[in-house]
């Protein structure tokens, strides 16, 4: 999966840009061949694309195989079980989510201003990427292994942790008596916003945006 870069909260899996195979006669089609690994992000994005559509909670090998145009056997010969295909999005998630956060935090000196942007591109992030919002709330691993809640929540953990870091320094800044109270209190109260605004977008079929109104919320939160 890339890194993405710059401000871009939509980020994306990559795109399939299968090589095309030479035709010994123009007229007769012959089918691509995946390259190495492309395969596997080809499983990944229909993976992802399927659990945009409503009802896509609980989806099923045979059906993610038929999408595909391939063989259930075909599947695990990229990923050993469906657990690990969710760990590949999840991987995913972490990976441009994190690699933003050290951007914002690498560009904005100010603690209160970096929370506010942290949280402001989590929430860009699901909306540009509604398959991967039903990963990050659970609703799509509610039937799959225990371990990958429990990634999930290790992500949103992670994020607590930054942000409570951020309004630490804010309040100290503002000479806060009880700087790190202060800063647990809001960073728990911001990751739980985030965490709602997220389950309120997938539970609504994505009609709901998680931004909505969300500079004034988060400067009055952060403030």
């Amino acid at each position: 999966m890339p890194e993405p870069s710059g401000d871009a909260a939509a980020a994306v899996l990559p795109a399939d840009d299968a090589a095309a195979a030479a035709s010994p006669e123009p007229s007769a089609p012959v089918r691509k061949r995946p390259r190495p690994g492309e395969r596997r992000v080809q499983i990944l994005q229909t993976l992802a694309g399927m659990l945009e559509q409503p009802g896509a909670e609980r989806i099923t090998t045979a059906a993610l195989a038929a999408k595909l145009e391939v063989s259930e056997a075909a599947l695990y010969r990229h990923f050993a079980s469906k657990a690990q295909m969710f760990e590949g999005l999840i991987e995913f998630i972490e990976s441009s989510v994190f690699t933003l956060v050290n951007q914002i935090i690498e560009r904005e000196a100010n603690g209160a201003l970096q929370a506010q942007k942290i949280g402001q591109m989590l929430l860009q992030f699901g909306e540009k990427n509604p398959g991967m919002v039903r990963v990050m709330v659970g609703d799509a691993l509610v039937f799959e292994h225990e371990r990958l809640i429990a990634r999930m929540n290790q992500f949103f953990d992670r994020v607590e942790a930054q942000l409570r870091q951020s309004l630490r320094a804010a309040a100290d800044a503002a000479g806060s008596l009880t700087p790190t109270v202060d800063a647990n209190a809001l960073a728990s109260g911001l990751t739980a916003l985030i965490i709602g605004r997220l389950q309120r977008y997938a539970r609504s079929g994505f009609k709901r945006s998680p931004t909505e109104h969300l500079d004034l919320l988060l400067a009055r939160l952060t403030a």
